[in-house]
């Protein structure tokens, strides 16, 4: 019998080294905020008529939001361009970022798909998802023939 073994060929001076540089270099303010994506926190509640999810995303309008329902999966995606330019007499600077996440949900059965309800308000998008009654099934009798 053959055991794995991870083999580290790197000494871990140099790994801290190259680590430490690229922090360094990588973590300034402008560079951080394009390089780091987050992922918007997600609340989900039921409650006894439907459920409901709120996600956090501040800083976005509604149209920045796409979401989509395919085979009970329902997808909240956005995306958010932003392109700055100065010019002065020597030099032109551009500067732009693009930030974008998306976050799927299986829904359950019971979610009536015909009547999910979305709002975007002060920093949260919240989506209701109303849920089909139960139909009352209602015992019989089975005639054999």
């Amino acid at each position: 019998m053959r055991t794995l073994v991870q083999y580290n060929q790197l000494p871990t001076f140099f790994d801290n080294l190259v680590s430490r540089e690229f922090n360094r270099h990588f973590s300034t303010p402008a560079v951080a905020k394009s390089v780091n994506s987050v992922v918007p926190a997600v609340n989900v509640k039921e409650d006894e008529t439907a459920y409901h999810i709120e996600l956090a995303a501040p800083g976005l309008k509604k149209e920045d939001f796409a979401i989509n329902l395919n085979n009970n999966q329902l997808t909240i995606s956005a995306k958010l361009e932003e392109a700055k330019e100065e010019k002065a007499e020597n030099y032109t600077r551009k500067e732009f970022s693009y930030n974008s996440f998306e976050r799927s949900f299986r829904l359950p059965k019971n979610v009536n798909n015909e009547q999910i309800q979305a709002a975007y308000t002060d920093g949260i998008l919240k989506i209701d998802l109303p849920k089909v009654e139960k139909p009352v099934i209602e015992p019989k009798q089975i005639a054999v023939a």
